[in-house]
Parts: structure tokens; C-alpha cells; sequence
């Protein structure tokens, strides 16, 4: 694995083809020396082969990693730190393992407790959609996305050049962080903005479709992300989760305020923040 194009002497395996696995799949094709897939359920592994998304695929763990030296984790969080749990039953090592789940904490704890035979790193795309499964996978959505990587204390130089090369063949951009910090931010710009659109769907009354336009499709979009997937996500970030929320939860409560007592200069001040706030973390 030496010199700038590594990956296209190593064996790939990705275990997860739904959208961010079939993604991941689909922007590494062609770029590494082959490309396996594992899924649990058959019809996704047969559409895997048939798109040609992968060169091979299995439903059987110990098939579909022999041989790997990067095993890129895709699935569920909590189906994550399970597999991680029994990844040395289905791979002896030695090879880098990526997880590419939504919090870090948690993975990267299970990770540490992997054999010395394994290299591991944790890992996150900001990016996706709030659909889900291989059907909808697109190599391009890491194009000009932040990549953040948690390294471990044990985490080699080859691992994050691995990640480093990876994020330069899909097109990201690497993000380096540890993995409290990663999952503060990410409570604040991914998990609490599925809670507020979540709010917003249930509590819309359903006579107000005809109504319904740009504003409040783009508003309330991640309501429709898989909620089994967000349950894992918010269960192991549960502690940045409810800080953030009473922070929300506060400032929601001065605009009810400012809007019972009609105070409309104050209510344009505290709008302006906002104002001001999105410019600072969009860039718009």
C-alpha cells in the first residue's frame, strides 16, 4: 500500500449496500483492486450485482470479507457496534476497519476493543438524503461534502492516509476530530434538525395540505428519514441531544413571549440573530 494510489492494489469490503453503503460502493468502483459487498437481505445483494455496484456480493460474513484489507461498516449504528462486537469471527485480520455511522462515541469505544490485528478509525460523511436503501445511492453525493474522521489513539498513519485517499477519490473533504467533539456538533446540524422536522410534520394539521409548499417541504424533509435508524442515532447521543434541545426549547420560549406580549421590535432583534447566525454557518 505504498505511494499516492494504494487503494487500487487493496481489497475492499462494505458491509451495509444501502444508501450510504451503495454510495460509498459506487464512488470507490474502479478505484481499489475489488470490491465486495455484505448485505443481509438477498434481493439488495442481487440488485447490487446486477447494477454492478460491486464485483462481488454475499449475505454471509466470513465470504464477503475474506481477503478484505479495508472493511468500510455502513449499517445502522446499532447494528454497527454489533458487527464490530463479532468482527473478529468473520476476518482474522490484519485490515483497516471505517465505520461511517452518525455518532462516534460509542463505535469508536467498540472499535477500541478490536484485536491489535486490526487498524481501526472512525469515520462520517456529512452528507445523504433523508430516503433510503440502494435504490437510491449516488456516488455523487460526497462531491465538496465534509468527511469527519475520529482516529483512535491506536490508529495508524496508514489507516488515515487510507482515509485521506478515499475522501480525495469520492471528492470530500477530510474533517479530522475526536469523537465528543464530533458528536456535539453533529447533535446540533444533523439530529436535532430530524427532531424539529419531526415536530413540525406531526404537528401540521393534515387539513393544510392543499397549503403546503416549497417552504414546508424543505423545512420538514428530514421527517422522512427512517426512524429505526434515528432511534440508534439519538440513543447513543442522547446527552448532546437534550442539551441542544433546551437550548431550543429556551429560545423558543422568548419568541412565544415576545409574540404574546406584541412586542415586534424585540421579536425582529431576535429574529436578526438567526438571521445572522445562518449566514455565519451556511456561508450564504
Amino acid at each position: 500500500m505504498d505511494g499516492d494510489d494504494f487503494l487500487s492494489g487493496t481489497n475492499i469490503a462494505i458491509v451495509g449496500l444501502g444508501l450510504m453503503g451503495g454510495s460509498l460502493a459506487m464512488a470507490l468502483k474502479g478505484h481499489c483492486a475489488t470490491l465486495r459487498g455484505l448485505d443481509s437481505d438477498d434481493m439488495v445483494i442481487s440488485q447490487a450485482l446486477e447494477r454492478k455496484v460491486v464485483d462481488t456480493a454475499s449475505s454471509h460474513p466470513k465470504a464477503a470479507l475474506s481477503g478484505a484489507d479495508i472493511i468500510i461498516l455502513a449499517t445502522p449504528v446499532g447494528a454497527i457496534i454489533d458487527f464490530i462486537h463479532h468482527l473478529p469471527e468473520f476476518h482474522p485480520g490484519p485490515a483497516v476497519v471505517l465505520d461511517i455511522g452518525s455518532t462516534k462515541t460509542e463505535i469508536t469505544s467498540a472499535l477500541e476493543a478490536l484485536p491489535q490485528g486490526f487498524d481501526p478509525i472512525g469515520g462520517h460523511p456529512m452528507c445523504g438524503s433523508e430516503k433510503s436503501g440502494l435504490a437510491y445511492a449516488d456516488p455523487q453525493i460526497f462531491r465538496g461534502a465534509p468527511f469527519a474522521f475520529t482516529p483512535l489513539e491506536r490508529t495508524s498513519q496508514r489507516a488515515k492516509a487510507v482515509c485521506t485517499q478515499i475522501t480525495e477519490v469520492i471528492g470530500a473533504r477530510a474533517l479530522w476530530l475526536d469523537p465528543a467533539k464530533h458528536d456535539r456538533w453533529t447533535a446540533a446540524t444533523s439530529h436535532i434538525p430530524y427532531l424539529l422536522a419531526s415536530a413540525l410534520a406531526a404537528t401540521t394539521p393534515r387539513e393544510a395540505a392543499p397549503m403546503v409548499g416549497p417552504g414546508f417541504r424543505s423545512t420538514t424533509r428530514l421527517a422522512a428519514s427512517s426512524t429505526r435508524m434515528m432511534r440508534d442515532i439519538l440513543a447513543t447521543n442522547r446527552q448532546n441531544v437534550l442539551a441542544g434541545l433546551r437550548g431550543l426549547v429556551l429560545h423558543l420560549e422568548q419568541i412565544e413571549e415576545l409574540l404574546a406580549q406584541s412586542d415586534s421590535d424585540a421579536l425582529e432583534t431576535l429574529l436578526d440573530r438567526g438571521l445572522e447566525q445562518h449566514r455565519i454557518l451556511v456561508g450564504d
